[in-house]
């Protein structure tokens, strides 16, 4: 995993304030970038050289499937938007799935030397150090982190009133633009809480393990149980949890 992330962050780093080619997907601004094809190719030949029979599922080349009981989850950059216009806020994300159950995760941000991993059961870790979330247990003094969606008509309900509901409540809420960071940032402690709708798993994949690994809580907006192929993300220090479901679930 760390061979991979690594493969694919020489090319971001190759590549950033540089000239690449930049297309639009689904919608005006979520856009693709010729980088994140080529990072995509690196991370996937190093995990193909090793695990030839693993399934892959990755945001560019979709599924690449197998039988095999180990999938690995990839986001060749999270935060592409940030990356194009050489903001310099956007990762690796590769999460490692085994029997239905993530096990393993990595996160890296090459241009601020962050790298995030974690291993179910054995804790999550930012550059070797141990991860921790925040011990804040009052949402009114919290500092929160959100994204919105780029395509309005996928999801059922209309996220600015929720946003609203945190804003009059005086509450510092940033949008960063990579949910990978975002959970990142909340195992170790930077943010007290974050929700978003309508993430994909290549996404949350290796950030719900870090979350959960530093002592935090993931959930959906009903506060059940959480897997990557929900569509609703709540992670919070798991002292303000009930208080952000209230006011999202209203």
């Amino acid at each position: 995993m760390l061979r991979a992330i690594h493969a694919g962050a020489e090319i971001l780093r190759h590549y950033f304030e540089g000239t690449f080619e930049i297309q639009s997907k689904d919608t005006l601004n979520n856009l693709v970038t010729e980088v994140d094809k080529k990072s995509e190719d690196a991370i996937i030949d190093v995990i193909k050289s090793e695990f030839p029979e693993h399934f892959i599922l990755s945001e560019e080349v979709g599924e690449l499937s197998t039988s095999s009981n180990h999938k690995w989850i990839i986001d060749p950059i999270d935060g592409t938007v940030n990356f194009a216009h050489g903001i310099p806020i956007c990762c690796i994300s590769i999460g490692l799935e085994r029997d239905g159950q993530m096990v393993m995760g990595a996160v890296f941000n090459p241009f601020m030397n962050e790298l995030f991993f974690a291993e179910r059961g054995k804790g999550a870790f930012l550059n070797n150090k141990p991860l921790k979330v925040s011990a804040n247990p009052q949402l009114e003094i919290a500092c929160l982190v959100t994204g919105f969606p780029y395509r309005w008509a996928a999801i059922e309900t209309d996220p600015i009133p929720v946003f609203e509901r945190f804003v009059r409540l005086g509450l510092p809420v940033r949008r960063l633009g990579s949910a990978a960071i975002d959970l990142c940032w909340v195992a170790a402690g930077r943010f007290d809480g974050f929700w978003e709708y309508n993430l994909n798993p290549w996404d949350v994949a290796a950030g719900y393990l870090m979350v959960e690994e530093a002592g935090g809580r993931i959930s959906n907006f009903k506060g059940e149980p959480y897997n990557v192929y929900d569509k609703q993300t709540l992670a919070t220090n798991g002292k303000i949890h009930e208080q952000m479901l209230e006011l999202i679930s209203r």
